[in-house]
């Protein structure tokens, strides 16, 4: 079996790390019984998967830890999520944990929650242009932009197909700050393999802006894959694409199945993903999407977990990323966790040791 570390996201918490004071007006909270804490969690859209598990994971180990959790979805829409806030700080929740739609426009509501002296962690999406955010629990998300490019390397030269290889990049949503560290990590592998000629970019579409996908919508990817087919595919086939989410690639399959890739011979390209949901690692055991990017959402949670309960009892926050995450404000203190890259040689033996599906579930 070919390890892939699938625990290294419980590894990342045992880093050597640097302790951090809180200053958010907290103390005192660990006096309280923890069944009369309050920890609000505003979670962005079950339209993901990977969204609904960490609603469950965060609830779940912050039940089990004896706090009331107020677990809110916004649906994608940016003015439910700011009024999920605004009621979480007017029914003074003891915490908030955020992961954001839209970066940039909860400043209203967590100014409020700053005035209030309630602690707010940026979850796995940082909260930009506010000094309201005291610290940031996310994974290593220029690390999965290099593993999903390097993933893709290693898929183009394993298909056998002659170099150079003709690629097509996209990216995340332009409002969600991860989206641009995976794709600057992804071009630091591809750059110097588009500079070289390795790779060829036959719609000539490079900038982020002109590859990011709003929303992360699959929809939106599939129509654009189906665009850059009939644009610059009419004599070509395309080898390769770096996809940074799995829905998103799921999109773009359909598109590629819809012009005859897959069948009568035409092989589907390479194409990346992020997450390992379970579609896609169906698919990704069929032959079809090529790799993932596991990031253990239990993990995730419990590291959050972990901080809150280092902020309601005014210990030192553990964090091990000082200096990365600067929001336009203030550089936000840390906890990264460890991804996985996994493809179809690991990714049953990944998935079932960490127990995030079972074998009933893989098929």
């Amino acid at each position: 079996m070919r390890k892939a570390l699938a625990v290294a996201a419980v590894a990342a918490l045992a880093l050597t790390g640097c302790g951090r004071e809180t200053d958010t007006g907290a103390g005192g909270s660990e006096s309280k019984d923890p069944a009369d804490i309050t920890v609000g969690v505003a979670m962005p859209t079950k339209t993901s998967e990977r969204w609904i598990k960490d609603g469950d994971y965060i609830k779940a180990q912050l039940e089990e830890a004896g706090y009331q959790v107020n677990l809110q979805y916004a649906n994608d829409d940016i003015p439910t999520q700011v009024t999920q806030l605004q009621d979480m700080v007017t029914k003074r929740n003891d915490v908030l944990v955020v992961a954001s739609i839209d970066g940039t426009a909860l400043k209203g509501a967590l100014s409020d929650a700053k005035a209030d002296g309630i602690p707010v962690i940026a979850y796995d999406r940082l909260l930009r242009d506010t000094d309201a955010v005291d610290y940031y629990t996310t994974f290593d998300n220029l690390k999965v932009g290099v593993m999903q490019a390097e993933s893709l390397l290693a898929g183009l030269e394993a298909s056998g197909a002659p170099k150079p290889w003709n690629v097509e990049l996209f990216a995340g949503s332009p409002d969600d700050n991860n989206a641009t560290f995976f794709f600057n990590g992804a071009m630091q592998v591809l750059q110097p393999k588009i500079d070289d000629g390795t790779i060829v970019i036959q719609s000539g579409e490079t900038e982020f802006k002109t590859v990011a996908t709003l929303r992360w919508d699959a929809a939106v990817a599939k129509k654009r894959m189906e665009n850059l087919l009939t644009k610059a595919y009419s004599s070509k086939d395309v080898n390769g694409v770096l996809s940074p989410y799995d829905g998103l690639s799921r999109g773009i399959i359909a598109a590629l199945k819809g012009s005859g890739y897959g069948s009568g011979g035409k092989d589907l390209p390479v194409v990346t993903g992020q997450d390992a949901e379970l579609e896609s690692v169906k698919s990704i055991l069929a032959g079809e999407q090529y790799s993932s990017v596991f990031k253990n959402t239990r993990d995730l949670a419990q590291a959050t977990v972990t901080m809150i309960q280092e902020i309601l009892g005014d210990q030192e926050v553990q964090v091990n990323d000082t200096t990365s995450y600067e929001n336009g404000v203030k550089t936000v203190p840390t906890m990264l966790l460890e991804p996985v890259s996994v493809d179809e040689a690991n990714i049953k033996d990944v998935l079932l040791e960490a127990d995030y599906y079972t074998e009933d579930q893989l098929g």
